[in-house]
């Protein structure tokens, strides 16, 4: 079975590739990854891809759809590395649980101790109850997300105090 990491690596290079549906089996085990296309986003792409195609001088070039993205990502990254917390991101779209049940306890509270392998939450996609490890060692400073809500690919759901 893949790991998280590798499944979130999988996802990144989906996402920014041409591919809208991809599937992997080993062993009998099967994921399977689509992208969801908007209709309104279609022609948009289209545009972009069949400028790509033409060479035109770098100042013309389309900016990449996602060019305002990196930036805050960035900023945040160097604003978490400042207070020496670090994120634990999503690694996809999906709904935030606390715990593996309602009545059953959180996996984590502020204050807990993770390791790299610590299950932190679930994250529900597709009635698939995905279990989130911290692949970090530290302490729980923060939790940025309530139980139920749903979260999007790369959302930051904590914050850990190495």
């Amino acid at each position: 079975m893949l790991k998280v990491q590798e499944i979130r690596e999988l996802i990144k290079l989906i996402d920014q590739s041409t591919i809208d549906e991809f599937t992997y089996e080993n062993d009998g085990e099967k994921i399977k990854l689509k992208k969801q296309v908007q209709t309104a986003k279609q022609p948009a792409i289209a545009k972009v891809v069949q400028e790509q195609a033409e060479p035109a001088p770098e100042s013309a070039q389309p900016a990449p759809a996602d060019s305002t993205k990196p930036a805050p990502e960035v900023q945040q990254e160097t604003q978490a590395n400042r207070d020496g917390t670090v994120e634990i991101k999503s690694p996809m779209v999906g709904t935030f649980y606390h715990a593996s049940s309602p009545d059953a306890e959180a996996f984590v509270k502020v204050g807990s101790m993770v390791n790299e392998d610590s299950t932190v939450c679930i994250v529900e996609a597709m009635k698939l109850f995905n279990e989130i490890e911290a692949e970090v060692k530290g302490e729980i400073v923060e939790i940025l997300v309530k139980d139920g809500q749903l979260v999007e690919y790369g959302q930051p759901l904590f914050l850990v105090k190495e």
